[in-house]
């Protein structure tokens, strides 16, 4: 049986949560963390060369914890139901090959986990240079009625991803996805 992460324990203090899904090397993380020191953040790697990479940025962070594996794992399985105010997930990996589509992180489920883990008008941010995955993000996630999709109007700090892009000039096409509680 999988316990599920006692966020309280885990960070000293009860604080509103941001997740990082897919933190990569902690650019972005450790950036929003230091603009948001009244939150707490958890950044989520599957490879240990980013963690690494991560943890000594955050090194000096009191609000960041980092845990090493799937993302969609841990959206699923570790996170509390209602106990995440935002997630980020920036540039996944947008497997353009068609027969690895089905590799891809945004799916309806991972939507459906990431909005049990959302508390009431959670948001989470997503953002590819990858036109094709974006339209695909955007239909499924304009499929689920648990989600509203507006547009991103906050000022984040870029990841090392979109540095890199927008170097290359590729065009960051960006969504943002508000959960929809249930009217009771």
């Amino acid at each position: 049986m999988t316990h599920r992460l006692d966020l309280e324990k885990i960070f000293g203090r009860k604080a509103p949560l941001h997740v990082d899904v897919g933190c990569g090397d902690g650019s972005f993380l450790c950036a929003l963390a230091q603009r948001l020191p009244d939150k707490n953040f958890l950044g989520i790697e599957r490879l240990l060369g980013r963690i690494r990479s991560s943890a000594r940025k955050a090194a000096g962070l009191s609000n960041v914890r980092l845990l090493q594996m799937e993302s969609s794992y841990a959206v699923r399985y570790l996170l509390p139901a209602e106990s995440v105010e935002t997630f980020y997930l920036l540039f996944p990996d947008p497997w353009p090959k068609r027969r690895h589509h089905r590799r891809r992180i945004v799916t309806p489920d991972f939507l459906n986990s990431v909005h049990t883990a959302l508390n009431k008008n959670g948001l989470i941010y997503l953002a590819t240079d990858h036109l094709d995955y974006f339209r695909k993000i955007k239909a499924i996630a304009g499929s689920n009625p648990r989600f509203t999709i507006g547009e991103v109007d906050a000022e984040l700090p870029p990841s090392g991803f979109e540095l890199v892009f927008r170097q290359k000039g590729a065009p960051i096409h960006w969504l943002a996805l508000r959960k929809v509680s249930p009217v009771t």
